[in-house]
């Protein structure tokens, strides 16, 4: 998973494409809120902003 992290990095690095990291960033945060979320009290209250 480290090694994924750090080819992504290099990759956005060398194609001048670091302003694309925040985009990732975030979409991996809402990806990981949704899928911890399922099955839980709190999953109603989490596909009400979607």
């Amino acid at each position: 998973m480290l090694e994924l992290i750090t080819d992504l990095w290099a990759f956005l690095r060398v194609r001048k494409k670091i302003w694309m990291a925040p985009i990732i960033l975030v979409m991996l945060m809402l990806g990981s809120v949704i899928v911890f979320s399922q099955g839980s009290a709190v999953a109603p209250f989490i596909y009400t902003l979607f």
